[in-house]
């Protein structure tokens, strides 16, 4: 199921979720102008490699420019594909404006980026020992559907199934859609806990506890922050 809108109009104009878009658009065009050798680097870099994070929490060194904690926010503007890039910029153009009209700019970046790093944080907890760089906004933008999901349960989500050549729509509430979503991100990861498979990130495929972890941090981040304050919606970057 791909969402396509939402029926929740904003009454400001979401600078921030704009930002991030552009900033994610900039670092993946940067990442395709890089040669294989030098974009593999690059990732191992900037993204949170499990086993250094660890290495790191114990107070070992492991020689990188980059301090390790510091991965766990520049993994948030990486993307290992387009598909990866446009379904996260997707979810994110749909979800986070309404998100940032309630907790108001200062406050949704806040929040934008603490739930990626509590995402990664999850995905760590279990992949302690992993080597594979873990990167994407889809822990940050997972916590985003998480307040989403308790401000606007309601909201109609339009989506469409594609079925081949067929692509049939739909429209289903947003506690459904989203709520379906994350049933699957911890189904997926129960399931890469007790066998080894083709599911998460040990395999180099889908980080599904990022995605989890980031959508629970992100219902209880979201009303510590002032997700049903109207008030918040007034906030300037000055004041």
């Amino acid at each position: 199921m791909v969402p396509i809108r939402d029926n929740n109009p904003v009454t400001i104009t979401p600078y921030v979720t704009y930002g991030l878009i552009a900033a994610n658009v900039l670092a993946f065009l940067y990442e395709a102008s890089l040669p294989p050798q030098a974009l593999d680097g690059f990732l191992h870099l900037a993204a949170v490699v499990p086993r250094e994070l660890s290495l790191s929490f114990a107070g070992v060194s492991v020689h990188q420019p980059v301090p390790e904690w510091a991965t766990l926010i520049t993994s948030q503007f990486l993307h290992g594909g387009f598909l990866h890039l446009a379904g996260n910029m997707l979810f994110l153009w749909i979800f986070g404006n309404n998100v940032e009209e309630k907790l108001g700019h200062a406050r949704y970046l806040l929040f934008y980026l603490a739930c990626g790093v509590l995402a990664s944080l999850t995905q760590w907890y279990f992949s302690q020992d992993s080597s594979i760089p873990s990167l994407g906004a889809s822990g940050a933008i997972a916590g985003v559907m998480g307040a989403y999901i308790l401000r606007f349960p309601n909201a109609e989500i339009l989506g469409v199934v594609p079925l081949g050549f067929f692509f049939p729509t739909f429209r289903v509430p947003a506690y459904f859609f989203l709520g379906f979503w994350f049933l699957q991100q911890s189904f997926y990861g129960l399931a890469g806990l007790q066998t080894r498979t083709n599911i998460g990130m040990e395999s180099g495929g889908i980080a599904y506890w990022a995605h989890a972890g980031g959508f629970i941090f992100g219902a209880l981040l979201g009303p510590l922050l002032g997700l049903f304050s109207d008030k918040a919606k007034e906030e300037s970057w000055y004041s």
